[in-house]
């Protein structure tokens, strides 16, 4: 539909929505992004009182080796690959484990966060999705965007009701397309059929509560009101973890994760 063909929603306010100008959207999120009350009754951070998680993620015995990826009979991703192109299941230097999603499970009550506006980007270069893992919130767009010479597509394989299977295709150098997914779900896979190597993973939160563990498996959760809560620790192959994490008022509190094959 084109974005200048207005849905009007008759409501006390005369609500207007521009339907196609939010593909994707679901009609409960677009109506809460659009109405003053519903903004209203999100939580708003307290930066005067809050505090912090921060932790490692640690990687308990040898690591898997990473593969090298052949991509010889693909001559765009060779030519487009300004580095190697390494399995990226199980990423670890020196004992600490990268790209965990990290996120308050429970502890927030009623309390609701609006999502944001501005978009996850995840970008396809050298023929491998960048970066691997991504959190964003229930109702914030992702952005997918194909910086290769070669043709792509993204194909989520979404299992909770409310977050519908797509495939995008995007052509070489292609312009960025948005999706949003509705429901909170834990390592969505996308894939590229042309690419079999390439693997994301999305993670949709309820709250913006949440972190990937870098490089060096370091993560920090950032204005989290004083509280008691449960923070779970993921990873797309490994069993995932809990803890109990109690944050006291503008303090910063330690929690690390150890994972095993």
């Amino acid at each position: 539909m084109p974005c200048s063909m207005i849905l009007w929603i008759v409501a006390p306010a005369f609500l207007a929505i521009a339907t196609g100008c939010n593909q994707g959207l679901p009609p409960a999120i677009l109506l809460a992004n659009h109405n003053p009350a519903s903004q209203a009754r999100y939580t708003q951070i307290d930066s005067a009182t809050a505090g912090t998680i921060i932790g490692t993620i640690h990687f308990a015995g040898a690591a898997p080796r990473r593969i090298a990826i052949d991509m010889t009979p693909y001559p765009a991703c060779a030519y487009a690959s300004t580095t190697p192109n390494l399995s990226e299941q199980y990423v670890v230097h020196n004992g600490r484990l990268a790209n965990v999603f990290v996120y308050v499970q429970s502890g927030l009550g009623a309390k609701r966060y609006a999502p944001p506006t501005t978009p996850v980007v995840i970008d396809q270069k050298g023929c491998r999705y960048l970066p691997h893992v991504i959190g964003v919130m229930a109702g914030q767009p992702v952005e997918f965007r194909n910086s290769d010479p070669t043709l792509h597509n993204i194909q989520a394989a979404s299992t909770t009701p409310g977050n519908p299977e797509f495939d995008i295709s995007q052509p070489p150098m292609g312009g960025a397309q948005q999706h949003i997914f509705a429901m909170p779900e834990l390592m969505i896979p996308l894939r590229c059929n042309l690419h079999p190597w390439m693997e994301a993973y999305v993670n949709v939160a309820s709250s913006p509560f949440y972190a990937i563990s870098d490089a060096a498996g370091h993560f920090e959760i950032k204005g989290l009101p004083p509280g008691t809560y449960t923070i779970a620790a993921v990873h797309e192959k490994l069993a995932s973890k809990i803890m109990q994490v109690t944050v006291p008022e503008r303090s910063t509190v330690q929690a690390n994760f150890i994972f095993r094959k």
